[in-house]
Protein backbone atom coordinates (compact mmCIF):
# COMPACT_ATOMS: atom_id res chain seq x y z
CA UNK A 1 0.00 0.00 0.00
CA UNK A 2 1.56 3.63 -0.76
CA UNK A 3 2.02 5.66 1.96
CA UNK A 4 0.19 8.08 1.08
CA UNK A 5 -3.42 6.04 1.60
CA UNK A 6 -3.45 5.92 5.43
CA UNK A 7 -1.33 9.37 5.70
CA UNK A 8 -4.52 10.63 3.99
CA UNK A 9 -6.80 8.69 5.77
CA UNK A 10 -4.85 9.82 9.17
CA UNK A 11 -5.90 13.41 7.78
CA UNK A 12 -9.45 12.91 7.72
CA UNK A 13 -9.77 11.63 10.51
CA UNK A 14 -7.68 14.36 12.52
CA UNK A 15 -9.88 17.32 10.01
CA UNK A 16 -13.11 15.53 11.65
CA UNK A 17 -11.95 15.76 15.19
CA UNK A 18 -11.13 19.32 14.54
CA UNK A 19 -13.76 20.16 12.78
CA UNK A 20 -15.76 19.10 16.24
CA UNK A 21 -13.73 21.20 18.34
CA UNK A 22 -14.21 24.12 16.17
CA UNK A 23 -17.57 24.04 16.17
CA UNK A 24 -17.69 23.65 20.03
CA UNK A 25 -15.60 26.65 20.09
CA UNK A 26 -17.97 28.59 17.97
CA UNK A 27 -20.47 28.99 20.94
CA UNK A 28 -17.98 31.17 22.44
CA UNK A 29 -15.76 32.94 19.79
CA UNK A 30 -16.55 34.65 16.68
CA UNK A 31 -15.97 33.07 12.94
CA UNK A 32 -12.68 35.17 12.59
CA UNK A 33 -11.25 34.34 16.04
CA UNK A 34 -12.26 30.13 15.11
CA UNK A 35 -10.77 30.21 12.21
CA UNK A 36 -7.73 32.36 13.39
CA UNK A 37 -6.77 29.52 16.63
CA UNK A 38 -6.44 27.18 13.90
CA UNK A 39 -3.18 28.81 12.51
CA UNK A 40 -2.19 30.71 15.44
CA UNK A 41 -1.75 27.35 17.39
CA UNK A 42 -1.03 24.77 14.52
CA UNK A 43 2.79 26.79 14.73
CA UNK A 44 4.37 25.71 17.53
CA UNK A 45 2.86 22.24 16.85
CA UNK A 46 4.01 21.86 13.17
CA UNK A 47 7.31 23.43 14.50
CA UNK A 48 7.79 20.78 17.08
CA UNK A 49 6.80 17.78 14.25
CA UNK A 50 9.40 19.39 11.62
CA UNK A 51 12.40 19.29 13.96
CA UNK A 52 11.59 16.21 15.90
CA UNK A 53 11.33 14.41 12.36
CA UNK A 54 14.78 16.24 11.47
CA UNK A 55 16.23 14.91 14.59
CA UNK A 56 15.51 11.28 13.79
CA UNK A 57 16.14 11.23 9.97
CA UNK A 58 18.91 13.79 10.22
CA UNK A 59 18.02 15.48 6.95
CA UNK A 60 19.00 19.00 6.55
CA UNK A 61 16.35 21.68 6.37
CA UNK A 62 15.95 23.07 2.87
CA UNK A 63 16.54 26.37 1.70
CA UNK A 64 13.46 28.31 1.18
CA UNK A 65 13.05 29.70 -2.73
CA UNK A 66 10.75 32.74 -3.87
CA UNK A 67 8.79 30.51 -5.72
CA UNK A 68 8.04 28.32 -2.47
CA UNK A 69 7.40 31.38 -0.22
CA UNK A 70 5.10 32.55 -3.00
CA UNK A 71 3.21 28.93 -3.52
CA UNK A 72 2.72 28.66 0.23
CA UNK A 73 1.22 32.27 0.41
CA UNK A 74 -0.88 31.18 -2.38
CA UNK A 75 -1.75 28.03 -0.88
CA UNK A 76 -2.42 29.67 2.63
CA UNK A 77 -4.77 32.57 1.52
CA UNK A 78 -6.98 30.55 -0.85
CA UNK A 79 -7.17 28.30 2.69
CA UNK A 80 -8.65 31.12 4.38
CA UNK A 81 -10.87 32.44 1.76
CA UNK A 82 -12.38 28.90 1.34
CA UNK A 83 -12.94 28.81 4.60
CA UNK A 84 -15.01 32.08 4.91
CA UNK A 85 -17.14 31.19 1.47
CA UNK A 86 -18.07 28.10 3.38
CA UNK A 87 -18.94 29.75 6.71
CA UNK A 88 -20.66 32.53 4.22
CA UNK A 89 -22.61 29.48 2.74
CA UNK A 90 -23.93 28.31 6.09
CA UNK A 91 -25.45 31.46 6.61
CA UNK A 92 -27.57 31.64 3.65
CA UNK A 93 -30.90 29.46 3.74
CA UNK A 94 -30.25 27.09 1.47
CA UNK A 95 -26.80 25.70 3.49
CA UNK A 96 -27.22 22.50 2.20
CA UNK A 97 -26.73 23.43 -1.42
CA UNK A 98 -23.56 25.16 -0.13
CA UNK A 99 -22.33 22.21 1.27
CA UNK A 100 -22.96 20.20 -1.29
CA UNK A 101 -21.40 22.53 -3.97
CA UNK A 102 -18.15 22.71 -1.68
CA UNK A 103 -17.30 19.11 -1.72
CA UNK A 104 -16.55 19.48 -5.77
CA UNK A 105 -13.38 20.27 -4.75
CA UNK A 106 -12.71 16.76 -5.73
CA UNK A 107 -13.11 17.48 -9.73
CA UNK A 108 -11.90 20.87 -9.31
CA UNK A 109 -8.34 19.90 -7.99
CA UNK A 110 -8.41 17.13 -10.34
CA UNK A 111 -8.92 20.13 -13.06
CA UNK A 112 -6.40 22.44 -11.67
CA UNK A 113 -3.92 19.90 -11.04
CA UNK A 114 -3.82 18.77 -14.69
CA UNK A 115 -3.71 22.17 -16.53
CA UNK A 116 -1.03 23.56 -13.85
CA UNK A 117 0.62 21.03 -12.47
CA UNK A 118 0.17 18.38 -15.57
CA UNK A 119 -1.22 15.75 -12.95
CA UNK A 120 -2.62 12.85 -15.41
CA UNK A 121 -5.00 11.01 -14.63
CA UNK A 122 -6.53 7.61 -15.82
CA UNK A 123 -10.04 7.67 -16.96
CA UNK A 124 -11.07 5.05 -14.54
CA UNK A 125 -9.94 7.42 -11.56
CA UNK A 126 -12.27 10.05 -13.54
CA UNK A 127 -14.46 7.90 -13.16
CA UNK A 128 -13.96 7.48 -9.06
CA UNK A 129 -13.69 10.77 -8.62
CA UNK A 130 -17.17 11.64 -10.30
CA UNK A 131 -18.40 8.59 -8.26
CA UNK A 132 -17.23 10.25 -5.09
CA UNK A 133 -18.15 13.52 -5.53
CA UNK A 134 -21.90 11.77 -6.36
CA UNK A 135 -21.81 10.12 -2.87
CA UNK A 136 -20.93 13.33 -1.08
CA UNK A 137 -23.73 15.02 -2.89
CA UNK A 138 -25.97 12.17 -1.45
CA UNK A 139 -24.86 12.48 2.06
CA UNK A 140 -24.77 16.43 2.03
CA UNK A 141 -28.38 16.76 0.45
CA UNK A 142 -30.26 13.54 2.37
CA UNK A 143 -33.35 14.16 3.86
CA UNK A 144 -33.16 17.81 2.26
CA UNK A 145 -35.75 16.42 -1.17
CA UNK A 146 -33.77 18.50 -3.64
CA UNK A 147 -34.25 16.60 -6.88
CA UNK A 148 -31.71 16.77 -9.45
CA UNK A 149 -33.64 19.42 -11.24
CA UNK A 150 -33.74 21.53 -8.01
CA UNK A 151 -30.11 21.07 -7.54
CA UNK A 152 -29.22 22.23 -11.09
CA UNK A 153 -31.92 25.80 -10.39
CA UNK A 154 -30.07 25.96 -7.09
CA UNK A 155 -26.81 26.86 -8.72
CA UNK A 156 -27.09 30.24 -9.32
CA UNK A 157 -28.37 30.72 -5.21
CA UNK A 158 -26.19 32.80 -2.85
CA UNK A 159 -25.59 29.50 -0.73
CA UNK A 160 -23.98 27.69 -4.29
CA UNK A 161 -22.00 30.33 -5.14
CA UNK A 162 -20.40 30.28 -1.81
CA UNK A 163 -20.11 26.60 -2.05
CA UNK A 164 -18.54 26.61 -5.35
CA UNK A 165 -15.93 29.36 -4.38
CA UNK A 166 -14.87 27.69 -1.09
CA UNK A 167 -14.80 24.42 -3.09
CA UNK A 168 -12.03 26.14 -5.44
CA UNK A 169 -10.45 27.66 -2.40
CA UNK A 170 -9.71 24.30 -1.01
CA UNK A 171 -8.52 22.96 -4.63
CA UNK A 172 -5.80 25.60 -5.15
CA UNK A 173 -5.26 25.27 -1.81
CA UNK A 174 -4.06 21.60 -2.30
CA UNK A 175 -2.55 22.38 -6.24
CA UNK A 176 -0.19 25.11 -3.93
CA UNK A 177 0.75 22.77 -1.83
CA UNK A 178 1.82 20.82 -4.01
CA UNK A 179 3.70 23.18 -6.32
CA UNK A 180 5.27 24.86 -3.28
CA UNK A 181 6.60 21.03 -2.14
CA UNK A 182 7.98 20.72 -5.82
CA UNK A 183 9.78 24.11 -5.80
CA UNK A 184 11.60 23.49 -2.21
CA UNK A 185 13.19 20.67 -4.02
CA UNK A 186 14.05 19.06 -0.86
CA UNK A 187 15.69 15.53 -1.03
CA UNK A 188 13.19 14.26 1.78
CA UNK A 189 9.92 14.42 0.53
CA UNK A 190 8.39 14.44 4.37
CA UNK A 191 10.68 16.60 5.54
CA UNK A 192 9.64 19.26 2.81
CA UNK A 193 6.35 18.72 3.00
CA UNK A 194 6.77 19.31 7.14
CA UNK A 195 8.44 22.58 5.84
CA UNK A 196 5.50 23.32 4.08
CA UNK A 197 3.36 23.16 6.60
CA UNK A 198 4.99 25.76 9.23
CA UNK A 199 5.97 28.42 6.40
CA UNK A 200 2.05 27.77 5.35
CA UNK A 201 0.65 27.99 8.89
CA UNK A 202 2.74 31.43 10.16
CA UNK A 203 1.56 32.97 6.92
CA UNK A 204 -1.95 32.45 7.21
CA UNK A 205 -1.45 33.72 11.28
CA UNK A 206 -0.14 37.00 9.50
CA UNK A 207 -2.65 37.40 7.09
CA UNK A 208 -5.54 36.07 9.53
CA UNK A 209 -4.27 37.96 12.23
CA UNK A 210 -3.59 41.07 10.46
CA UNK A 211 -7.03 41.52 9.21
CA UNK A 212 -8.28 40.66 12.71
CA UNK A 213 -6.24 43.57 14.35
CA UNK A 214 -8.05 46.25 11.56
CA UNK A 215 -11.45 44.85 11.79
CA UNK A 216 -11.88 42.88 15.02
CA UNK A 217 -9.12 43.71 17.83
CA UNK A 218 -11.53 42.34 20.21
CA UNK A 219 -11.64 38.89 18.61
CA UNK A 220 -7.59 38.65 18.35
CA UNK A 221 -7.67 38.95 22.11
CA UNK A 222 -10.16 36.42 22.45
CA UNK A 223 -7.62 34.36 20.53
CA UNK A 224 -5.11 34.69 22.89
CA UNK A 225 -7.38 34.66 26.16
CA UNK A 226 -8.77 31.63 24.95
CA UNK A 227 -5.43 29.28 24.41
CA UNK A 228 -6.82 26.38 26.58
CA UNK A 229 -9.39 25.25 24.57
CA UNK A 230 -8.28 26.81 21.63
CA UNK A 231 -4.69 25.10 21.60
CA UNK A 232 -6.58 21.59 21.12
CA UNK A 233 -8.05 22.71 17.89
CA UNK A 234 -4.32 23.86 16.80
CA UNK A 235 -3.23 20.64 17.51
CA UNK A 236 -5.21 18.69 15.64
CA UNK A 237 -5.45 21.01 12.62
CA UNK A 238 -1.21 20.74 12.43
CA UNK A 239 -1.28 17.18 13.22
CA UNK A 240 -4.30 16.89 9.93
CA UNK A 241 -2.32 19.65 8.12
CA UNK A 242 1.05 17.70 8.41
CA UNK A 243 -0.99 14.74 6.77
CA UNK A 244 -2.29 16.52 3.89
CA UNK A 245 1.08 18.01 3.39
CA UNK A 246 2.93 14.89 3.17
CA UNK A 247 -0.22 13.39 1.17
CA UNK A 248 0.37 16.49 -2.06
CA UNK A 249 3.61 15.48 -1.85
CA UNK A 250 3.65 12.14 -2.34
CA UNK A 251 0.73 11.54 -4.83
CA UNK A 252 -1.72 13.68 -7.18
CA UNK A 253 -3.76 16.15 -5.23
CA UNK A 254 -7.13 14.89 -7.30
CA UNK A 255 -6.25 11.00 -5.65
CA UNK A 256 -5.51 12.72 -2.40
CA UNK A 257 -8.84 15.21 -2.45
CA UNK A 258 -10.78 11.63 -3.51
CA UNK A 259 -9.64 9.69 -0.45
CA UNK A 260 -10.31 12.50 1.42
CA UNK A 261 -13.79 12.37 1.01
CA UNK A 262 -13.96 9.66 3.44
CA UNK A 263 -14.15 12.45 6.28
CA UNK A 264 -17.76 12.02 5.63
CA UNK A 265 -18.27 8.36 6.45
CA UNK A 266 -16.03 9.01 9.59
CA UNK A 267 -18.56 11.80 10.45
CA UNK A 268 -21.39 9.80 9.57
CA UNK A 269 -20.40 6.50 11.76
CA UNK A 270 -19.03 9.08 14.58
CA UNK A 271 -23.13 10.31 14.90
CA UNK A 272 -24.28 6.78 14.17
CA UNK A 273 -22.37 5.07 16.79
CA UNK A 274 -21.00 7.69 19.61
CA UNK A 275 -24.26 10.15 19.18
CA UNK A 276 -26.59 6.99 18.56
CA UNK A 277 -27.97 8.87 15.61
CA UNK A 278 -30.26 6.22 13.25
CA UNK A 279 -28.83 6.22 9.27
CA UNK A 280 -31.11 6.87 6.56
CA UNK A 281 -31.30 5.12 3.47
CA UNK A 282 -29.63 7.71 1.49
CA UNK A 283 -27.43 8.21 4.44
CA UNK A 284 -26.19 4.08 3.51
CA UNK A 285 -26.15 4.83 -1.06
CA UNK A 286 -23.87 8.14 -0.18
CA UNK A 287 -21.34 6.01 1.85
CA UNK A 288 -21.54 3.22 -0.37
CA UNK A 289 -21.13 5.10 -3.36
CA UNK A 290 -17.79 7.28 -1.40
CA UNK A 291 -16.20 3.50 -0.83
CA UNK A 292 -17.10 2.30 -4.75
CA UNK A 293 -14.97 5.91 -5.70
CA UNK A 294 -12.36 5.81 -3.49
CA UNK A 295 -11.68 1.86 -4.48
CA UNK A 296 -12.04 3.08 -8.04
CA UNK A 297 -9.36 5.75 -7.47
CA UNK A 298 -6.73 3.61 -5.78
CA UNK A 299 -6.79 0.99 -7.91
CA UNK A 300 -6.85 2.55 -11.48
CA UNK A 301 -4.87 5.53 -11.05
Amino acid sequence: MPLWVPVTLVAALFQTWRTALQQRLRGRLSVGTAGLVRYLYAVPVGLALLLSYRAVSGAVLPTPTPGFVLACAVAGLAQVLGTSLLIMAFGHRNFAVGTAYAKTDAVQAALLSWLLLGEALAPVAWLGIGVGVCGVLTLSLAGRGLHPGTLLRATVQPAALCGLGAGTGFAVAGVGIKAATVALGASDVILGALFALVVTNVLQTLMQGGYMAWREPAGLRDAFSSWRSSAWVGALSAGGSACWFVSFALAPVALVRTLGQVEMPFTLLFSRFYLDESLRHADVAGLALIVCGVILVLLFH
